[in-house]
């Protein structure tokens, strides 16, 4: 791999990165929200790299040099075309969130990350909308209490158990920073047909008190006992 193709690597790296943060959400597929301006910035950096890289080489101003690393060094090991890679998988494939294949093991349950001691109060009469972190949250905690009779929104993707044919869970990826970190959390979804799995729905329905009236937290998943089922497009951010 000489100057001029690793150059050329760096500027479809470089306008890879910044084709997936300026011009789509794609990033969102991998990491936080916060993150858009350093990937905005690493990616104008390594586009810099590889243009001034192809301006020298087309200028010749390094042709010498270059012909005297070809003659006495070796070339850059065959492995480096890996850097490839990262390339024709943003452009060709562009890998989704994570999603169902993630969320099958019947493990416990990580603890939500951040998760609150003590959460404000539900309004009564109405659907109260709140992520599945929160909801998990409150069903192992202190807060149970607060669910009962009370009716929630919540939004994930379709899980079928991997033991149980008849259940399936609503099912979210919760991360840090990246999807490399990603846990699941799940809510076991009751009284409603499962849809295709990893379709994405938002469910609504009351929580069902566990006969020791609460779960010890990171343990079992938190029953749903649903009223409504209705199918969504995936959210732009797909992660909690």
């Amino acid at each position: 791999m000489n100057r001029l193709t690793q150059s050329m690597i760096l500027v479809l790296l470089g306008g890879a990165v910044l084709r997936i943060t300026t011009v789509s959400t794609t990033y969102l597929n991998y990491v936080k929200p916060g993150f858009r301006p350093f990937l905005i910035a690493a990616g104008v950096v390594v586009l810099a790299l590889g243009v001034i890289g192809l301006v020298q080489e087309w200028r010749g101003a390094s042709h010498d040099h270059d012909d005297h690393d070809d003659h006495d060094h070796p070339h850059t090991p065959g492995v480096a075309w890996l850097l490839t890679l990262p390339v024709f998988a943003i452009f060709l494939i562009a890998p989704p969130a994570l999603g169902a294949f993630s969320a099958k093991s019947e493990e416990p349950q990580a603890r939500p990350v951040a998760a609150a001691e003590t959460y404000d109060a539900l309004a009564a009469g109405q659907v109260n909308e709140m992520t599945i972190a929160e909801f998990t949250g409150r069903a192992w905690g202190e807060g149970a209490g607060s669910l009962a009779g009370q009716q929630v929104r919540l939004t994930g993707f379709a899980v079928p158990s991997a033991k149980k044919k008849d259940r399936w869970y609503l099912a979210r990826i919760q991360i840090a920073c990246c999807a490399a970190d990603g846990v699941a959390l799940k809510v076991a979804v009751l009284d409603a047909e499962m849809p295709p799995e990893n379709t994405w729905v938002e469910v609504v329905g009351t929580w069902k008190r566990p006969p020791s009236g609460r779960l010890e937290p990171g343990t079992i998943a938190p029953e749903l006992t649903a009223v409504s089922l209705t199918p969504i497009p995936q959210p732009v951010e797909p992660y909690e």
